[in-house]
């Protein structure tokens, strides 16, 4: 006879689904491996976060998610899907495709919040939500609770899916039956590694942030970016999908269902001409709930004029 927890886990999966969730899963929350853990520090003390400093701040939150929630016993953990039915037209510049619609920050707290809601009325207990601004690692704990495994491009790829989905995290007091890790890996496969124009990966699956185009197109605010990223960056300006556009797991990845994820018009038809047009003030008003808006107006106008250095 199933225990009255698992009706609740399966009450939860239930609704998360209905809100639009992919995959839903459960870990016991405790600190992240040791494994892990020496992974994490090592790549944080090579620098490899680059530009990225909030990546190496609280590291005690990042060690234990029970710190996030006093009481915490489950960190219940959500993907959902943002591959595009549409596609930019040529010749506009290239933007991610996770940044083609709505801020997914604000799409994914809006539905968290909601099951975050749901949980607190069944089972009477606390309850956080997380998105990828709150010092959690988010592919850890969907690998933990099933979803899928971290791939050599550093994504969390589930079986079957592909690796175009946004991950959030609730941590709750709830005592929820925890969901078997996954245990596949990408084998000896390694196109991503080979396909990144900036020899960003290697084969063991670490990445660095130094030399990643996203990182560099969106987190890099300097006004002037190295003069080897004009011979790599072709016409992107927001992130870039090669590591991913290259995964066999994604082959046959299907388009989402969440509405505010289709691209936006000005996405649509995103050229030069236009962003050398388009004053701060319009940035800012196009852009408020668009994750473009991380760029800032300078950075993306930096980004658009990037282009292959001349020999003299």
């Amino acid at each position: 006879m199933p225990s009255p927890n698992c009706d609740i886990a399966s009450s939860i999966k239930s609704q998360a689904a209905s809100l639009g969730f992919d995959a839903c899963g459960f870990a016991a929350a405790m600190p992240v491996d040791a494994e892990a853990l020496a992974r994490y520090e090592r790549w944080i003390e090579l620098g490899h976060n680059g530009c990225m400093q909030w990546a190496a701040g609280h590291q005690d939150l990042r060690r234990d998610p029970t710190m996030l929630l006093e009481g915490a016993q489950t960190v219940i953990s959500l993907a959902l899907n943002y591959y595009p039915a549409r596609f930019q037209p040529p010749g506009t510049l290239r933007v991610a495709y996770y940044a083609y619609g709505r801020d997914y920050h604000e799409v994914l707290r809006e539905k968290l919040t909601q099951l975050a809601h749901f949980i607190e009325q069944i089972t009477h207990c606390a309850t956080r939500p997380c998105v990828d601004s709150a010092p959690i690692r988010e592919r850890y704990w969907a690998q933990r609770a099933g979803l899928g495994f971290i791939g050599r491009n550093n994504c969390l790829i589930l079986p079957g899916k592909g690796s175009y989905y946004f991950l959030g995290e609730i941590v709750t007091t709830a005592q929820l039956p925890p969901d078997e890790p996954c245990s596949l890996t990408c084998g000896d496969c390694g196109k991503c590694v080979k396909a990144c124009p900036t020899g960003a990966l290697d084969v063991e699956g670490a990445a660095d942030a130094t030399r990643c185009l996203s990182c560099l197109l969106i987190e890099n605010h300097d006004e002037k970016l190295p003069d080897w990223v004009n011979d790599v960056v072709a016409d992107r300006v927001v992130g870039c999908d090669e590591c991913q556009l290259c995964c066999p797991h994604n082959a046959h990845a299907e388009a989402t269902i969440i509405a505010d994820f289709a691209p936006t018009d000005v996405v649509m038809d995103l050229t030069p001409e236009r962003v050398a047009q388009m004053s701060a003030g319009e940035f800012k008003r196009t852009f408020a709930h668009s994750a473009i808006a991380r760029l800032r107006h300078k950075t993306l106008r930096r980004n658009a004029t990037l282009k292959p250095q001349k020999d003299d």
